[in-house]
């Protein structure tokens, strides 16, 4: 499997450069020992989504709740991750960057909504078919009822190991992409939003809350990215940020109303309440504004990025708009009666006119 750029160097082995140009092909070997553990049975606990729980005997869907195991599950999807975002780089974004000739800011920024329109495309779709088959989207009060939701069926699962392996992943890309250091805090901050939010929500047995709450999210953001990409082939095409702007706005306040309406009443009211780490239950009051708190927080700060980004974005279309020079004004004609009367009492042959001959002899 490889991954390399034909270059006419060849780094020293295992240096800086030799492990951020191969990087895809280590993984892939590190990620084969994983695939020969299929071999046995222990290896299925590295690949597979674990900890079943069949709900009864004559039950032939399985369900699943979270472990320890789970931390080798995410870290082969971290691998994953890792290889499939080098084949996006290599064989579709870096093509479109030799054809397009950007700069360097505007390819790493393509590079960056190449990446995220992928992922956000691919975990809205998946999230999307986990919400229709579950009926979570017709039946609201399911986010709450029945609290705590230990048991999550093979996909809803499989789709938080997922994301949690792809934002794993995305720390160590930051030193294979040779980030600049000036977006290192930048991309760190959002990295820790994502990890905090989804293992936090995966612990506390909000999947289900978090779910509606991630489709949501990943909607909006594959509309921004998608947008920027199209900016960048034609910057006329400014539709999809007033579009993606409506919908950030809105997204963040269903997001705000979802979560107090299941954690602020739905949880408060629900029959299980109090502390049980053994049954997965943390429905106590200090946990319910831990997380209400977070949220809150959380979206205030996205608004305040969005804020500071309309604010720029409308000083740079403001500076680039052209200055229209001021109209010299053209010299006034004579009118008629000037002309018939001549200027400052003189007629057109050089004599006074009769209003200036009369002026005189007064």
């Amino acid at each position: 499997m490889g991954f390399r750029k034909k270059t006419n160097k060849n780094p020293p082995v295992l240096s800086h450069e030799f492990i951020i140009q191969n990087h895809a092909d280590i993984v892939s070997c590190v990620a084969m020992v994983f695939l020969l553990g299929l071999m046995f049975e222990v290896g299925l606990v590295h690949i597979f989504p674990n900890n079943v729980t069949r709900l009864s005997e004559e039950s032939v869907v399985n369900h699943f709740h979270h472990g320890l195991k789970d931390l080798a599950t995410i870290f082969f999807y971290m691998l994953v991750a890792i290889i499939i975002h080098a084949i996006i780089q290599e064989y579709v974004l870096d093509k479109i960057n030799r054809k397009m000739h950007f700069s360097k800011t505007k390819h790493s920024k393509f590079n960056e909504s190449g990446q995220l329109s992928a992922f956000y495309l691919f975990s809205f779709g998946w999230g999307t078919s986990i919400l229709m088959s579950e009926n979570f989207l017709s039946n609201p009060v399911s986010l709450w009822d029945g609290y705590p939701h230990t048991l999550m069926p093979f996909q809803m699962k499989f789709y938080f190991i997922s994301q949690m392996g792809y934002w794993l992943h995305a720390l160590p890309e930051i030193y294979f992409q040779k980030t600049k250091k000036e977006d290192i805090p930048r991309q760190l901050v959002y990295i820790s939003l994502y990890l905090v939010h989804i293992v936090g929500a995966y612990i506390l047995n909000l999947n289900r809350l978090a779910l509606v709450l991630l489709v949501l999210h990943c909607f909006i953001e594959l509309l921004f990215h998608v947008s920027r990409l199209v900016y960048f082939s034609n910057e006329k095409r400014q539709t999809g940020f007033s579009i993606w702007a409506v919908l950030f706005v809105l997204g963040r306040l269903l997001t705000l109303s979802l979560s107090v309406l299941t954690v602020g009443f739905g949880l408060s009211n629900a029959d299980q309440q109090g502390l049980d780490l053994a049954n997965g239950n943390f429905n106590v009051l200090i946990v319910r504004i831990t997380v209400l708190a977070t949220i809150c927080v959380t979206q205030a700060f996205m608004m305040w990025k969005f804020i500071n980004f309309q604010l720029r974005r409308w000083r740079e279309q403001a500076q680039a708009q052209p200055v229209k020079p001021k109209k010299l004004q053209a010299p006034k004609t004579k009118s008629k009666k000037d002309k018939a009367n001549g200027v400052n009492g003189v007629s057109s042959n050089g004599a006074d006119s009769p209003r200036a001959k009369k002026e005189k002899s007064s």
